[in-house]
Parts: C-alpha cells; structure tokens; sequence
C-alpha cells in the first residue's frame, strides 16, 4: 500500500471561505481537510481520486473550498449525480455535501434510494433546521412550532430525524457529530470513508443568522454537551455526563436514563453499543433520542456490511462481456445481417 505523505494544505482550494462568521460549517470544513490525508492513507488513494458533489445551499458551497474534483449539481440531485459518477468511476472515492433542505426536500427522494441501493458514496449531511441561503424559510428538520419567514405563527409540520430516515430507507453506515466537535468529526468522516456503502454523517451546525442556537440546549459548550449528549462507540458501554456515571439501560422496549451506583443499577445493567448490529431496532431507538428527556447521541449508530451497488453493477457488466459475443465495435458490425458489394 502506498502511503500518500498530504497534509490538510493538500487538500484546501485558494477560494476565499464566504460563510457567515460563526456559521458551524466553518468547522465541518476544517474536520474534512484534517481527515482526508488519513483517508487516502487508508483507502490507498492518490488526491486525484477525490470528488466533491453539491446540490443547492449554504453547504453546497463546500466543493470550492475543496482542492479536489468537484460537481456543483443543481437543488437535491446531488446524490443521483454522485450515483453515476461512483458507478461510472467506481475507483473514486465521491463525497456529497448537503443540506437539510437540500437533501430531505426537494432531494428526499434521490436521498433514501441512494441509502437502499447503498452506493459507495460519503454523504455529509449539514443539519441547521433552516433554510439559510434562501433566507430563512423553514426546512424538513425545523422543529414544530419554531417562527420562520415561511411559518410567521410557528410551523405546524413535524420534522424528520435523519437518523431514523436514514436507518429506515436501509441505511448501512449512520453517525452524527456537533460543529464544536472537530476532533469527533474528523474521526467519524474517517470510519465513513472506510464504510463500503453509502456513509451518512450528520453534522449538526449552527445559522448565526436565521436559526442561531438551534442546537444549544444539549450542544451549546463543553459542559452542556457532556451532559446532555452521548458519544457512541462500538464495544463501549453507552456512559455520559461530566463524570461518566449516567447511562442508557433498556427496560421493556424503551430506553431509560439512569446514574450508576443509584437506584440499585450497576456498571453491567448499562447498554454495550453495537454498531454492527444487523437488527435495526436499537439503532433506531438511539437515533430517535430527544433532549431533554434523552442525550442526544453522537458518534458512529450504525455501521453494518452489505453489497454496494456500483460494485454490484461493475460485476454483473463483467459478467454479461464475458458471455456476450460482441467483443469489440467489428463485431457489432457484422452481428446483423451482411451482405457483400
């Protein structure tokens, strides 16, 4: 395996960043760049093997910050676009930066048919539960009830938790991260890119402008976050808070909130997190949680084996050259009916 000595200037564009100051995708950019050397460590791929595909957002401006191949693709067809381009060019590896609106809107559809076919395809999902550069409009993540230019008197509409679209629509690789958590961030976009399938990482991030503190209540600082969110991670078992003594236990078919050392509950009544679990039940279960009944749950949910599409594709192609008879362009000339002047 060859070892690619990058370095995160390898993979940073001479494009000026025009996001709002604060804005959380400041964050999921640095996270991206400080993990792609690792990646194509990992993967064994050369930086021309990397492709950016946008569709229409604040997000989707990401691609120009992006020293790599990039296709800005029109509003929620970005994930149909990468489709092609990984079974086309299933040596790639293609990465789609998207927005809540963008990818659960007009984009839904193309967004679970991508996850149920699991193409080989990085999504990162930016969630603000806004529509920011339209101005303001409430998108399919706003919370009910939340005031917007689109809902004067406060939304009526429930939102979808991507968590549970994604693991419903046969998804094979879920995590989520905050904007402040660079370091988590980086870590969860490197066991995606090494996920065979489709990947989703949900980054929650902040609008200063249209819906700024969107995420505070559990994600607001250090502190907050500690007590109010858990990160996930395959073996360990499901702990949380600012001394690690609070954790998640099943009771009947729902999930309970406890302290170790009260209450009678031990070390060995908390949940050990199984992210290779085939049964999706759990993971549901845990993508669904709300604050402030619940911590919010970061880190890797779900992450299991299946066949990818494009892979799928490039063997079944094989397979029909093999037998065809058709081997080259003479040979499709002269497959009809001939005849000799």
């Amino acid at each position: 395996m060859a070892e690619y000595k990058y370095t995160p200037e390898n993979f940073k564009s001479d494009q000026q960043v025009k996001w709002c100051a604060g804005c959380g995708d400041h964050a999921v950019l640095n996270a991206v760049q400080r993990a792609l050397p690792e990646v194509a460590d990992a993967l064994d791929k050369p930086h021309e093997k990397f492709v950016f595909v946008s569709g229409i957002g604040c997000s989707s401006r990401f691609i120009y910050y992006m020293r790599t191949f990039g296709f800005h693709t029109i509003h929620g067809r970005a994930a149909a676009v990468a489709t092609g381009i990984k079974t086309a060019n299933p040596d790639l590896s293609v990465w789609v930066c998207t927005g809540d609106g963008d990818s659960l809107a007009i984009g839904g559809n193309h967004f679970i048919h991508a996850l149920r076919r699991n193409v080989d395809l990085n999504i990162i999902l930016f969630n603000n539960e806004i529509y920011g550069l339209t101005k303001g409009q409430y998108s399919p993540t706003t919370k009910l009830g939340t005031v917007t230019k689109t809902s004067p008197y406060g939304t009526v509409e429930h939102p979808f938790n991507p968590g549970e679209l994604a693991i419903g629509a046969k998804g094979t690789f879920f995590a989520r991260t905050v904007d402040a958590e660079v370091i988590l961030t980086k870590e969860l976009l490197i066991a995606a890119a090494k996920h065979r399938g489709t990947s989703v990482v949900e980054a929650l991030v902040n609008c200063m402008i249209f819906n700024n503190k969107t995420h505070a209540s559990f994600a607001a600082d250090k502190a907050t976050r500690a007590e109010n969110t858990i990160t996930l991670r395959h073996g360990e078992k499901m702990l949380f808070g600012k001394d690690n003594n609070k954790g998640l236990v099943l009771e009947g078919l729902k999930l309970k909130v406890v302290t170790v050392g009260e209450d009678g509950y031990t070390l060995d009544d908390v949940l050990t997190h199984d992210a290779h679990a085939e049964d999706t039940t759990l993971h549901c279960m845990l993508a669904a949680m709300k604050f402030p009944e619940y911590p919010v749950a970061l880190g890797v949910i779900r992450d299991v084996e299946a066949p990818c599409y494009d892979t799928e594709v490039e063997k079944q192609v094989e397979s029909v050259k093999a037998a065809s008879k058709i081997q080259c362009v003479d040979d499709l000339l002269n497959s009809g009916e001939t005849f000799t002047l």
